[in-house]
């Protein structure tokens, strides 16, 4: 083939023709099939393809095109793509891009480097190729790739041409890709711009909210005035509670009252409640049977040194609230616990008159006698009317566990008026409750608080023990020591999480009311005495082991269960026990008599180790 006679004129039309679609601007894909197609038309060829390299420049992809199908196009790309490496079997194209020189094949069949591709070509319907880098500032960016259906040699005068041509179409795709770059940069720079006003925006409204917030606590608006703003900027039902589940300000919405889970329903919910205070956050809060209000809930934990105090409850979805209203939420709990804070802050100093005054009552301290009932009335006690008291101990020795079940403590008791006198001696906790009713509703106070403390979302349990009906200054004293004997009994029998009265406790209850411990003493000494020396002699536990036996009714596969032991050596040790007392449990009159003797033995344990409480 004999190189066609060019105009200048068609050639320099074509050439501007790549410049003006650069100057339009016209996309990259747009440009290169521009370009493919300028080449077949000026220099006679049947087909032209515009490869660029990659990202990683680890391979040639036909990204532009005149002629050739969209089959084989696919094909190299995607089943043959021209991979740029050193070696004898190189693509064509390959060579060019790496050597920054036009690269030709005369009969693609026979040529070994197009063997991945020949039947690509011949499907196509080509027999020779010429492949001219295009380069820019001395990179190559890809390869301008001619094709003819007749076998032909491309002569020295085609290739300056197609060179002169590749150069141009370089310095346009550059200029196209440097555009499209600054085009994206603007895009960005301009999203990037709306996106700072978005937040400078968000941040005057959240600033707007915060200080509407402080306002509240600023004027002392207290915890109603908090939640009553937080009502107006989500425009839903507010209601916030302490930590032990008591309402502290509840503001509708349209004549809706927002309802929480009950005691019952929020132990099935503590899970999720114990994770928002875990993290702090918002939590959705499953569904519960009994809501009066339909819909979903969820809560906001209100937090004083990493202690739940109090929850913000509000109707929908966390993720129904917009990020506004999140930080709403989050601006509320910061100021409900200021709120919270000062109010304990103001309660400190009555809870330290309080503690200070029930100490003086259960020691029954004869210097500070006199002024008993008249610093109780300054802080609203009437001491004339009859008192009980509740005393509350950890089941397990858990670290600062004490200040936690003081704290759930006053919080049962901040409603009650008269306000109950609340104070904390050693591990015990004791509240001078006034008289609400039966025994049996006092009882009911002291469910409440341990519901109240499981319910708090800290380690552990406690029991409370209930103690007689106080009448007079001198019985609070004696009131104490029995509510703490009947909780360390409970604890020595293995009761947790529990309401104690000394009627709970059987004849338990009745030998710790007896006033002269020598006595009792004296009977354990009396009847157990022979036990105690054969086990102290001999390192055995007779006397544990029959302890077990009579509680589990003489049952030798329930004592071995507890004692950790043998059926066997149970009986071996209920025998020698026998003897050594000179009884035996087939006798009711001697199961009563030892049974009495090792209640007693408990008592006289708890109470030496409580004398100097």
């Amino acid at each position: 083939m004999s190189i066609p006679r060019l105009e200048l004129q068609d050639w320099l039309h074509g050439v501007a023709e790549i410049a003006s679609a650069v100057n339009q601007p016209v996309s990259l894909p747009a440009l290169l099939n521009l370009v493919a197609e300028t080449a077949c038309r000026l220099m006679g060829f049947d087909f032209c393809g515009v490869l660029l390299a990659d990202a990683d420049r680890s391979a040639l992809l036909i990204e532009g095109s005149h002629g050739l199908s969209a089959e084989y196009i696919a094909n190299v790309n995607a089943q043959h793509p021209i991979v740029l490496r050193e070696g004898e079997t190189q693509a064509p194209s390959s060579r060019a891009f790496l050597t920054h020189r036009p690269v030709q094949v005369i009969d693609t069949g026979s040529d070994p480097a197009f063997e991945p591709w020949g039947l690509g070509a011949r499907a196509q319907g080509f027999t020779s190729m010429i492949a001219v880098p295009l380069l820019v500032s001395g990179s190559a960016l890809g390869t301008l790739n001619c094709y003819t259906t007749r076998s032909h040699e491309f002569a020295e005068d085609e290739v300056e041409l197609l060179t002169t041509l590749a150069n141009q179409a370089a310095v346009a795709i550059a200029t196209t890709r440097m555009r499209a770059a600054e085009a994206r940069t603007i895009a960005d720079l301009r999203d990037l711009n709306t996106s700072l006003e978005e937040q400078h925006g968000l941040l005057r409204q959240g600033e707007a909210i915060h200080q509407r917030l402080t306002d509240v606590a600023l004027r002392e608006g207290g915890v109603a005035g908090v939640a009553e703003a937080l009502c107006e900027l989500l425009a839903r039902p507010v209601l916030v509670e302490d930590a032990s589940g008591r309402p502290l300000a509840s503001v509708p919405v349209d004549g809706v009252t927002l309802d929480v889970p009950d005691d019952e329903q929020q132990d099935a919910l503590r899970a999720v409640l114990v994770q928002a205070g875990v993290t702090g956050a918002l939590v959705d809060v499953p569904d519960w049977q009994g809501a009066v209000t339909p819909g979903p809930r969820m809560a906001a934990p209100v937090q004083l040194d990493g202690e739940v105090v109090a929850r913000i409850w509000l109707p929908g979805r966390v993720a129904d609230l917009a990020p506004l209203d999140h930080r709403a939420v989050e601006h509320a709990a910061t100021v409900l616990a200021l709120e919270l804070l000062r109010m304990r802050t103001a309660l400190e100093v009555e809870w330290r008159m309080a503690g200070e005054l029930v100490t003086d009552l259960i020691t029954a301290n004869p210097a500070a006698r006199a002024t008993l009932v008249p610093r109780a009335e300054r802080m609203g006690h009437d001491l004339g009317q009859p008192h009980i008291a509740l005393v509350a101990r950890a089941d397990a020795d858990i670290e600062d566990v004490v200040p936690r079940i003081l704290s759930t403590v006053r919080a049962v008791a901040s409603p009650v008026r008269p306000r109950p006198l609340v104070a904390q001696t050693g591990a015990y906790v004791v509240a001078l409750w006034p008289r609400t009713g039966s025994t049996g509703a006092t009882a009911a106070v002291a469910d409440k608080i341990r519901t109240a403390f499981r319910r708090a979302g800290g380690r552990g349990t406690l029991s409370v023990a209930v103690s007689p009906l106080c009448r007079s200054l001198e019985e609070y004293g004696r009131a104490f020591r029995l509510s703490r004997g009947a909780v360390e009994l409970a604890r020595l029998r293995g009761r947790t999480d529990t309401t104690v009265t000394l009627a709970d406790l059987g004849p338990l209850g009745l030998l710790l009311q007896l006033e002269h411990i020598e006595e009792l003493v004296a009977f354990t000494d009396r009847v157990l005495g022979p036990l105690r020396t054969y086990d102290e002699k001999r390192g055995t536990s007779l006397t544990q082991t029959l302890d077990a036996y009579l509680r589990h009714n003489l049952n030798t596969a329930e004592t071995a269960a507890e004692l950790h032991v043998h059926p066997n050596t149970v009986g071996l040790r209920v025998r020698r026990a026998e003897e050594l007392l000179r009884m035996s449990v087939a006798d009711t009159d001697s199961v009563i008599h030892v049974g009495l003797a090792l209640m007693a033995d408990q008592v006289v344990q708890i109470a030496g180790a409580t004398t100097s409480g």
